[in-house]
């Protein structure tokens, strides 16, 4: 087993000033997610955030872990906490990251068993239990394209896809006609969706969505207009029901996304209006 402090070799002094912030889905976003696309949003405002509980006092090395899944957790940055701000319910921090774990940020994959409530706990209590499984070659992704019939997208993640320029992702979707789905997990409501030549094929289809939260459609529009795109960012997920090659003809597809609007009752009680 190895664990963190072989890689860190933190002095006991150090160790007994250092905490670990364990990030997990809040029930809105999940950070993993939001590591990939924007890592400042952990590194500096996850990290740093105080409701009621003091997580840091300045001078102590604070280390965050962000949740992958069960038991396995990855490191986003070790700082020296420089400055309290007075903040609650806000950012209460400043850190300065430590230029010496640089290299591990990202790519560290950690195991550990979290059987507490609490976010913040002394590095020192810990550190026995902290197991470096693996570390990765490039920053961590965990985005291949697992193929048509697994894609199972939040907002953020696609929106992290495409802003990435993942290659098979993109190889994939810009080929591809299909009849999708978007989900309203807020409320359970559906909506079905096509993807033909004439709107640019599936890749083109979901960058509108992820450029403006509602791609043209007039009841997902009405949303956005009335709840903001924060609200398609925190609710709404997109899969593919069907997928055709560019050689099917486009009224194939149209006729199976009005097959499927009827099955699932989207006209009746989810967004489409035709």
């Amino acid at each position: 087993m190895i664990k963190l402090n072989d890689l860190l070799h933190l002095t006991d002094e150090q160790a007994s000033k250092a905490k670990v912030k364990f990030n997990r889905d809040n029930g809105y976003d999940d950070p993993i997610d939001i590591y990939k696309s924007n890592p400042d949003l952990i590194n500096k405002q996850w990290l740093y955030w105080r409701n009621k509980n003091r997580y840091f006092d300045v001078g102590q090395i604070a280390i965050c872990l962000v949740k992958i899944r069960s038991e396995y957790w990855l490191l986003t940055t070790i700082d020296t906490v420089v400055e309290e701000l007075n903040v609650l319910n806000g950012i209460n921090y400043k850190g300065t990251p430590l230029s010496e774990y640089q290299e591990y940020f990202g790519r560290t994959i950690i195991k550990f068993h979290k059987s507490f409530q609490t976010q913040g706990v002394n590095y020192s209590t810990i550190a026995d239990e902290l197991e470096v499984c693996q570390i990765l070659p490039d920053t961590f992704d965990d985005d291949d394209f697992p193929g048509y019939d697994k894609v199972n997208l939040s907002y953020n993640q696609l929106k992290s896809i495409l802003d990435r320029g993942k290659k098979d992702w993109i190889a994939a979707l810009e080929s591809q006609k299909a009849v999708y789905l978007i989900t309203d997990t807020n409320n359970g409501k559906l909506y079905v969706g096509s993807a033909t030549s004439s709107y640019g094929m599936l890749l083109q289809r979901w960058s509108n969505y992820v450029s403006n939260g509602h791609g043209g459609n007039k009841e997902l529009k009405r949303i956005v207009d009335s709840e903001s795109i924060e609200y398609v960012q925190s609710y709404f997920r997109y899969t593919i029901l069907e997928n055709y090659n560019s050689k099917v003809d486009d009224a194939v597809v149209l006729e199976r996304e009005s097959w499927w609007k009827n099955i699932l009752l989207t006209r009746t009680f989810g967004y489409n209006d035709n």
